[in-house]
């Protein structure tokens, strides 16, 4: 009785947590979307059940209004292209075998021609679904009416009700994958000051490699945060937003890579030393030391460039800045112990040297000017893509705005 009364304390907190997940926002928006859409079309269309219509605002309402856009222009060709599709041949042959093959394949290769891409086959759906019913004329422009309708209402849907930004899911995914990086390096300073099995070592490299996985999902987040910003009302500076998150996603990628390398690093000078440790206790301390200031270092870059708020983010850069100062220093004593240790025994010197160099790229990629120089560098990349893309578009906003074009990068807050 005690558990089941902890799990509905527990469920308002539960229910609040869920209620910003994109499957819980995605199943909300589209049966309301599906369920509007099925009321107008029962007053607009002569069809008793015109499931048309909700069917295709449940395809295109999507998490974000730049998706819902885009998917539903493409939905409604591609479902367009298959009814004028099936009335052309229910012109001039019933539904056969062969006139089934041929519309479908003249369905996949229209949907090709206007460029629906992933909805190629809803082409060759619609065409069939029209060529199967007795009335075909009367039905094939019901349908299109249905589609249309349903593309206008989920359309209107999220423009009346906004879509939410997801900045801020994606900003917590980034500070995910780098707080599960840092137990990685915290558990390879744990190896360092004392007799590793090979095993053991390997069993970080094989951890080093799942990141690969990790930083996919992390860039899934990361891509429908940047579709919620484009064409959303409630975010003024969307390309910012998407740069920042982009080159820190970048930054932490290869930074994932180094730590693989330096995992690799460890697993052969354990295969080198075996029963023995792999540094001097001295050495080892300071290794294990120097790690952990990494692994902090990389936790700051990740709350730096996911905070939205200007406050904020100087205090995180002042804290990221504190421990690159920090793992610098420790860097520096780390160079001289590995020197005084190999000029006595200069057994595998080569990997103790790949060793610092990996974690001085780690550092180098996290320094805060080395981020400010690859923002800048992005931001005047993006604007100018964006001016080549649609010179007229961007020429007409410079009027409308009434001042002189400006560098993106002079947008951005100093370091």
């Amino acid at each position: 009785m005690r558990d089941v009364r902890e799990s509905l304390r527990e469920l308002p907190a539960e229910l609040v947590s869920r209620r910003r997940d994109p499957a819980v926002v995605q199943t909300v928006r589209s049966t309301a979307a599906a369920t509007l859409a099925y009321v107008v079309a029962l007053q607009l269309s002569s069809e008793p059940a015109p499931l048309t219509a909700p069917l295709t605002a449940l395809l295109v309402v999507q998490v974000t209004l730049y998706s819902t856009l885009t998917t539903g222009i493409r939905r409604v060709n591609s479902v367009v292209a298959g009814v004028l599709i099936a009335v052309g041949f229910s012109e001039l042959v019933g539904l056969t075998w062969w006139s089934l093959g041929l519309i479908i394949l003249a369905s996949l290769i229209a949907g090709r021609i206007v460029r629906v891409d992933e909805f190629v086959p809803e082409v060759a759906i619609s065409a069939m679904l029209v060529l199967g019913v007795t009335r075909v004329g009367a039905t094939a422009w019901d349908r299109v009416l249905e589609t249309l309708i349903g593309a206008v209402v989920g359309l209107l849907f999220n423009f009346v009700f906004v879509p939410p930004v997801w900045v801020g899911t994606a900003g917590e995914s980034i500070q995910d994958l780098a707080r599960r990086m840092r137990r990685l390096l915290l558990s390879m300073g744990e190896q360092v000051s004392s007799p590793t099995p090979v095993e053991r070592a390997a069993a970080r490299l094989h951890e080093a490699r799942r990141l690969d996985n990790d930083i996919a999902e992390v860039d899934a987040a990361l891509r429908q945060a940047e579709d919620s910003v484009r064409f959303n009302p409630r975010v003024k500076e969307g390309l910012l937003h998407r740069v920042v998150l982009r080159t820190g996603l970048d930054t932490l990628e290869i930074c994932a890579v180094v730590l693989r390398v330096l995992a690799r690093t460890l697993t052969d000078l354990a295969k080198e030393r075996r029963n023995e440790d792999l540094f001097p206790p001295e050495v080892g301390v300071a290794i294990e030391e120097l790690l952990a200031h990494v692994a902090d270092t990389l936790v700051s870059f990740a709350v730096l460039v996911t905070t939205q708020v200007s406050e904020s983010a100087e205090a995180a850069e002042s804290r990221l800045a504190g421990e690159l100062a920090a793992a610098g220093a420790k860097r520096q004593e780390v160079a001289e112990l590995l020197l005084e240790g190999i000029q006595r025994h200069p057994r595998q010197w080569q990997l103790q040297g790949a060793l610092l160099a990996e974690i001085d790229r780690i550092l180098d990629e996290l320094d805060t000017d080395h981020r400010t120089q690859r923002l800048m560098e992005e931001l005047d990349r993006s604007v100018r893509e964006q001016h080549e893309r649609h010179p007229r578009l961007s020429a007409l906003r410079q009027w409308l705005r009434g001042k002189r074009p400006r560098r993106a990068a002079d947008r951005l807050p100093g370091p």
